[in-house]
């Protein structure tokens, strides 16, 4: 793919463009689908595309190519061009990245076992007999591979080439119309491939949950699944960007070197994790990923920051550049020093919440939001579970950080499409969350 990158560069600095970012992409995806304890429909995918980044006198523009013809290639140009010459600068772009740079491998992101991987159906299999000895009634899901390979070729002197593979599965165990769970395992090698894992918690989360009753409202003490907590750290990440917090979609607005959590919690991005779902060599401007801490010790730290961002504020880019704004690559909450049995020892009443999704804000700014829980909820009574149903939480994002009471020492790494921001996230136990009772 270089040589259509080399094309397109060529062309782009013929067009009089200045900055200009090509990303190709030439990615094999296997997707597994299964329901009612069988597998139902089996797809491979192979694409091959181009993500264009272009600036002209600061005006800036990106678009994707996916018919890689040269004749394609110079009508996409030449339409970008035009279409740039109407549009007004932005004053406070200040570049790329200045190239070339080093790189180095990150272990376990790349697997030739993954690759040549032929029936991937025992994987599911496994996973559905471990929720069903659990003593799940159905089991659903989706199993994905991928194996990508990535191509960046900038106008100031990145060429750079990284491989990743990835095997991931979903799980749903189902006993009856109320009674549900869902288990995830993400992971870059195959060697650390765990569906059993998966098929065991979703099955035993669905065995718990029966005859669940109406939820309660009020001001609770809630523990937050790894999968849940995931779901709303995901969201956070968007608002860690600088875009975001320009764009006015962030709580995190005028707050660098305030408390923003408890000082129990320290967050950070790490593009450079061994094993991390969304690990890579380098951002989309070529620098080298790296660890950046968000939060430190409940303290606001830093934006995740592109080339042109971080000069706009006077510091040094995070390497976290997409094409078109900064984003995390894989979000880590560090975890704590509770173990999971004393982590629900600490609830006296509060409620156990395994699992989220339709988060919506009702606020950006202010950080108001919503969640809905899925799956088996549970109140927490002096040790025991009690599956409830049909409750929402509604809360604020920072009090939320600020209200994380405990931790526990093991974390959890989860991808999936309710997290599409890799998360590595322990239990974690907030006091006094809002809970509503979820409309009908």
């Amino acid at each position: 793919m270089f040589d259509v990158n080399g094309f397109i560069l060529k062309k782009a600095k013929e067009l009089g463009f200045n900055d200009i970012v090509v990303l190709a992409y030439e990615t094999n995806r296997r997707q597994v689908r299964f329901a009612n304890n069988e597998i139902t429909v089996a797809k491979n995918w192979h694409e091959r595309k181009v993500e264009l980044f272009v600036e002209l006198e600061k005006r800036v523009a990106g678009t994707s190519i996916t018919e890689l013809s040269e004749e394609n290639i110079e009508r996409t140009l030449k339409t970008l061009l035009s279409n740039m010459k109407g549009m007004a600068p932005k004053e406070d772009y200040y570049g790329i990245a200045q190239g070339p740079f080093e790189y180095r491998d990150i272990p376990e992101t790349f697997d030739k076992a993954i690759v040549e991987l032929d029936e991937p159906n025992e994987y599911v299999e496994s996973a559905i007999n471990a929720a069903l000895e659990e003593g799940a009634k159905r089991v659903a899901g989706v199993l994905y591979t991928d194996h990508n390979k990535l191509y960046l070729t900038t106008s100031n002197g990145v060429e750079a080439f990284d491989e990743g593979t990835g095997i991931e599965i979903s799980v749903r165990a189902f006993i009856g119309d109320l009674e549900s769970g869902h288990g995830t395992n993400s992971v870059r090698v195959l060697k650390k491939f765990d569906p059993e894992s998966a098929g065991r918690k979703a099955g035993e989360i669905a065995k718990l949950a029966q005859n669940p009753e109406q939820g309660p409202e009020g001001k609770f003490d809630v523990i937050f699944d790894p999968l849940a907590f995931a779901n709303l750290l995901s969201y956070m990440s968007f608002m860690t960007s600088a875009y975001a917090a320009e764009a006015g979609f962030s709580f995190l607005v005028n707050k660098l070197g305030q408390k923003v959590a408890n000082e129990i919690v320290t967050i950070k991005d790490v593009g450079n994790m061994p094993n991390g779902y969304g690990s890579r060599k380098f951002d989309d401007e070529g620098v080298p990923t790296r660890e950046t801490t968000i939060i430190e010790n409940g303290t606001f730290k830093t934006f995740l920051l592109n080339t042109s961002m971080a000069k706009k504020y006077g510091t040094e880019t995070t390497a976290n550049a997409g094409l078109m704004m900064p984003h995390a690559w894989n979000i880590v909450l560090e975890p704590g020093d509770y173990t999971k049995e004393e982590l629900f020892s600490e609830v006296k009443r509060g409620i156990y919440i395994t699992n989220v999704w339709y988060t919506r804000f009702q606020n950006y700014v202010a950080g108001d939001f919503s969640t809905i829980p899925r799956d088996g909820m549970f109140l927490v009574e002096n040790g025991e579970l009690k599956p409830i149903r049909n409750i929402r939480v509604s809360d604020n994002f920072q009090r939320i950080l600020e209200g994380i009471k405990a931790l526990g020492k093991e974390s959890h790494h989860v991808h999936w499409w309710e997290v599409s921001t890799p998360v590595s996230t322990p239990y974690v136990l907030v006091e006094d969350v809002g809970i509503t009772r979820a409309t009908k």
